[in-house]
């Protein structure tokens, strides 16, 4: 009687399987995919719209230093509102067509510093820009830059190469700049710009240079505490792949 059933049985299963055809088995490892192979790619599209025009704004800050210094006031204004004019439309255009790149995080920062670290050391040379303001300002952007080349490095998958550093289609880390960071660029943008302004336009007058030493105090005071909350701020540097061994 039980060896009946065991047939009865094994039977089914037969007739189970030539219905609905063979059941391919998948290892237990290929159902299971971890967020973070499934999230962040081994290389990403770098050259896209936003990082071209992101790119544009890092070659334009020394052409502006060289204007400034040389008296060409005019172009070098020019210049400056392109680069904030970029900066504004590259944002735009990564987050409306999703073009988010982590190489974008960085550079776009990287080329907001360079303009304004050139622009503010010529306008100290040219003696417009207070030099202990001109100290603040740079003091802060080396220091993040340090942590940024850190980071950087520790957070790329081995092995760490010299060219695989440089290699920014392999993403590692992603900057989050802070909201007081970004109202400190805003203003320092408006800084720098207007005291171009005033040299392409020959001076200001006694009301704007009044305006003008105010603002000295108020983007000394925001760059100070822009550059604590990188230091003390949470979530504003995120590892996007751990090392594997």
């Amino acid at each position: 009687m039980e060896s009946r059933w065991k047939a009865g049985q094994k039977g089914q299963q037969q007739l189970r399987w030539l219905s609905d055809g063979p059941r391919s088995v998948e290892p237990e490892d290929q159902k299971k995919k971890t967020p973070l192979s499934a999230l962040i790619p081994s290389h990403e599209n770098i050259y896209t719209l936003p990082n071209i025009l992101t790119f544009s704004r890092l070659i334009a800050a020394p052409v502006v230093g060289y204007l400034i210094i040389h008296d060409l006031h005019i172009p070098a204004l020019g210049l400056f509102i392109y680069a904030g004019v970029t900066d504004l439309v590259d944002g735009w255009i990564a987050r409306k067509w999703s073009l988010q790149t982590v190489l974008g995080t960085v550079i776009d920062p990287m080329a907001d510093k360079a303009l304004m670290t050139v622009v503010t050391i010529c306008l100290a040379v040219k003696e417009v820009l207070p030099v202990p303001l001109a100290i603040i300002i740079l003091g802060r952007d080396v220091l993040l830059g340090l942590s940024a080349f850190y980071y950087r490095y520790i957070s790329l998958p081995p092995p760490r190469t010299f060219a695989r550093y440089w290699d920014f289609s392999l993403p590692s880390a992603e900057v989050r700049p802070t909201r007081i960071s970004k109202i400190n660029t805003f203003l320092q943008l408006g800084l720098l710009g207007g005291t171009m302004g005033g040299l392409a336009v020959g001076g200001l007058g006694e009301t704007a240079q009044a305006v003008m030493e105010v603002s000295w105090w108020i983007v000394g005071l925001t760059t100070v505490w822009s550059g604590g909350s990188y230091i003390w701020g949470r979530d504003t540097v995120r590892i996007l792949r751990k090392h594997r061994k």
